[in-house]
């Protein structure tokens, strides 16, 4: 039995597309109501993006299967994989010593090769990853905002008139069981008699940052409180 080659036509393209921004807009909405760097019309591109690519591939190595007899029809498609790496890149963005974007980041890369399987033909795998896609981010978001602590750190910079024992009291006001400190950079002024000392604290996302500055600016001889 020999093997078929078929060039998809133009009308299936124009579906395969639609499909894969319908997927794409899905992941890309939810995105988009969490506030992250890419939402609704990045995802939605993406998808069209790599279904577009895996089109060309395919239709590109059948076009010209008499020249190029060994030509990969997935060629294009593994450059998909691996460059949308630059576009996740863009998505994680730093803030302070915090990072974000991560899961937008690795959702834009599963939802490239979700785009590929559609034009490939594997409609089921395709929807069933965008809907276990949808489960992760939605369902397992509010199990970890439920049942998982969630941490963040920052940086604290206490300037206050230097005296003996002075850290051991940032620390005690500082410190508690949802609370630690990663590191500790102290600065002394020998002249106005003063240090400054920047603190990197971790702490909960949900502990209020006002409640902190309040306790701190109880120290004998604060000057300032910084937090970022």
């Amino acid at each position: 039995m020999g093997i078929e080659y078929v060039i998809i036509d133009e009308v299936q393209i124009l579906i395969r597309l639609l499909i894969a921004a319908l997927l794409g807009a899905m992941i890309g909405f939810e995105r988009e109501r969490q506030n992250q760097p890419a939402g609704l019309r990045t995802h939605t591109i993406l998808a069209v993006g790599s279904t577009l690519a895996m089109t060309l591939s395919i239709n590109i190595a059948m076009q010209f299967r008499s020249l190029v007899p060994n030509g990969d029809p997935a060629r294009l498609a593994a450059q998909v994989i691996s460059g949308i790496g630059f576009l996740g890149a863009g998505a994680i963005l730093r803030f302070g010593n915090n990072i974000r974007g991560l899961t937008t980041a690795t959702s834009l890369w599963t939802l490239a090769i979700i785009g590929l399987a559609v034009v490939a033909g594997h409609f089921f795998s395709a929807v069933a990853a965008t809907v276990l896609l949808l489960v992760v981010l939605t369902l397992l978001d509010q199990v970890e905002k439920r049942f998982i602590k969630t941490y963040r750190t920052m940086n604290v910079l206490v300037e206050v008139e230097d005296r003996g024992g002075v850290l051991n009291e940032i620390r005690g006001l500082i410190l508690d069981e949802n609370t630690s400190i990663i590191q500790t950079t102290v600065t002394r002024d020998f002249e106005k008699e003063f240090a400054s000392f920047n603190l990197v604290v971790k702490t909960l996302e949900k502990a209020p940052i006002d409640q902190l500055v309040s306790q701190l600016t109880t120290l004998k001889g604060i000057k300032s409180v910084k937090v970022g």
